[in-house]
């Protein structure tokens, strides 16, 4: 099976120039919890990915007012990314070498043309795979420890 048959295409993207307060209303309302950021909503070149994660560790924790701050700060760039024609097999060992639940699918000039997200893996893919694919996500990472 290929990414473009499990992805959701056209997927909702947002600019680095939007507030961190609009950006959560996006996830929130889409029920997602990251979105492509993108250089203009023509061309979709794809910056990096925001994260609900992002948006609660650095805005909320640092006691910026989500209102009026832009998320181009707090964006991560170069995000792992894959191809529509990649088959699952290929997707699923991303996410698992890089332990992201969610892969933007970009085309040949890195335009976001979808993304694929773990839950779209849960519900249409082999389920041994699968819980393999969650095991290794969700795999503590080892933390640097100062000495």
């Amino acid at each position: 099976m290929k990414v473009r048959e499990l992805m959701t295409p056209n997927a909702i993207c947002c600019l680095p120039t939007d507030t961190a307060e609009s950006v959560a209303k996006r996830m929130l309302q889409r029920d997602v919890g990251s979105l492509p950021v993108v250089t203009d909503q023509d061309s979709r070149e794809l910056l990096g990915i925001i994260t609900d994660q992002d948006l609660c560790c650095s805005i909320v924790a640092l006691g910026l007012d989500p209102k009026i701050t832009l998320i181009e700060k707090f964006v991560r760039p170069n995000p792992i990314t894959c191809r529509e024609d990649w088959s699952l097999e290929t997707c699923e060992r991303a996410m698992q070498q890089h332990q992201i639940r969610r892969i933007p699918v970009v085309d040949g000039n890195r335009r976001c043309i979808g993304i694929i997200s773990q839950a779209d893996l849960a519900l249409k893919d082999d389920p041994d795979r699968v819980s393999n694919t969650v095991a290794e996500i969700s795999r503590p990472a080892p933390r640097f420890v100062a000495g």
